[in-house]
């Protein structure tokens, strides 16, 4: 090469000198950003708990990563949903699917018995899940992991406010309408241990299968039985469905016998009417027109949605929220790491305050005894509850001194 071609040489690299270090600069950032984190909700989208969880829990975990900026660890971060139509094996092969395939955290899964199947391949990989939907005790009883937590509720919570109050207010014996599977079962059995202690006894039941067409005979077994208190131990179209009958057949506000549901959410009201509701004892952890804030959020949702939000939603919310700030609290993804930021940071949101994550996996909070208003008490749409109690949570959860999960050092 002669000296005076040496110039033009250096001008024809100098452009792909720059396009190599812009590219070894993306290549680093990329490097030091690494995958997405990944989020997966499991949840009825479909079914018999659709209208309690589904798109409204997806909302509301979307809410939660928006607010996050929808990144965390400078990582993009990616939420995943699965409809699983009340099948306990749907739901669990999609579990096993998404863990075995890069997702980080599984959360909601509504309805017991798809979450006790998602709960054991949790466990098996070592990976994080935190429900929200379900009510089984067994999540942080014997079945209970050291990645898995149960955030909005559980059976234990529900019987010990809604259930006692029912007995103590309006009578000890009781008769159940039970879904004929593992959340039904769970709480008629935490239920009947509560109304004991203020001397309630269960005095029949019947079971109906998931997602039943015809509750009369259910409702009529019921009635003959005498029981002061008809004990709903169903939920979502079921509850609605039982309740719609039992008034056709002149259980009323104004009969002496009384129905009492174990798990109500504002949607069951707003499906039912107040009308047909009215009068109702249930329990939630969050209600929309509690505060400023709880409305100012609600609002929010309710333009998303065209619903107000229940404790099941907000729980998605409250639990993504949590792990996304535990998660850039670790500067890791790995489960145990993460857990345990879950477990050490109180959780302050608008779904509770000064919340915490127990050893059992059993995120504790303040529950609510609400009544359902009579329409002329309600002042405007979703204006259904009034507030009874306050249920503090060293009182609404099962003591740790009484749990039966493994990890708890007694």
């Amino acid at each position: 090469m002669r000296i005076s071609q040496i110039p033009a040489l250096r001008a024809h690299l100098q452009p792909l000198g720059l396009a190599a270090a812009l590219l070894c600069l993306s290549l680093g950032a990329m490097a030091q950003s690494g995958p997405p984190v990944r989020i997966g909700l499991i949840v009825d989208q479909s079914g018999v708990y659709s209208a309690i969880t589904g798109k409204g829990s997806i909302t509301a975990a979307q809410m939660a990563l928006d607010e996050a900026g929808g990144q965390v660890l400078g990582r993009k971060v990616e939420l995943l949903t699965f409809d699983h139509q009340s099948k306990a094996d749907s739901a669990a092969a999609k579990a096993r699917e998404w863990y075995d395939n890069g997702v980080d955290a599984i959360q909601d899964v509504g309805g017991s018995a798809a979450a006790l199947a998602v709960l054991n391949i949790a466990k098996e990989k070592g990976k994080v899940l935190v429900m929200s939907g379900p009510a089984s005790d067994r999540i942080t009883g014997d079945m209970c992991g050291p990645t898995v937590a149960h955030w909005a509720y559980n059976s234990y919570a529900l019987a010990n406010t809604v259930g006692k109050a029912a007995a103590e207010k309006i009578g000890k014996q009781w008769y159940f309408l039970t879904a004929d599977y593992s959340g039904g079962y769970d709480i008629v059995k935490a239920t009947t241990q509560a109304i004991a202690t203020v001397g309630g006894k269960v005095i029949g039941e019947t079971r109906h299968p998931l997602n039943g067409s015809d509750f009369s005979s259910a409702v009529v077994q019921a009635q003959a039985s005498k029981a002061d208190v008809i004990g709903l131990a169903n939920f979502g179209n079921d509850l609605v469905n039982s309740i719609k009958a039992a008034r056709e057949f002149g259980i009323t506000p104004e009969s002496k016998q009384k129905l009492a549901s174990l798990l109500m959410y504002i949607n069951d009201v707003h499906s039912v009417g107040l009308r047909t509701a009215q009068g109702m004892l249930l329990s939630e952890a969050f209600y929309w027109d509690m505060n400023d804030e709880t409305r100012a959020f609600s609002k929010k949702y309710f333009a998303k949605v065209n619903a107000m939000p229940n404790m099941s939603q907000m729980g998605a919310y409250s639990s993504v929220k949590h792990y996304l700030k535990a998660v850039e609290a670790a500067g890791s993804t790995d489960a145990k790491a993460v857990m345990a930021k879950m477990r050490e940071m109180p959780i302050n949101d608008v779904f509770t305050k000064n919340g915490r994550l127990r050893e059992d996996g059993m995120m504790v909070h303040d529950m609510y005894l609400f009544q359902v208003k009579s329409p002329q008490e309600s002042k405007a749409p979703w204006d259904y509850y009034k507030v009874i109690s306050t249920v503090p949570a060293d009182k609404a959860f099962l003591p740790l001194s009484e749990s039966a999960c493994p990890l708890v050092k007694k």
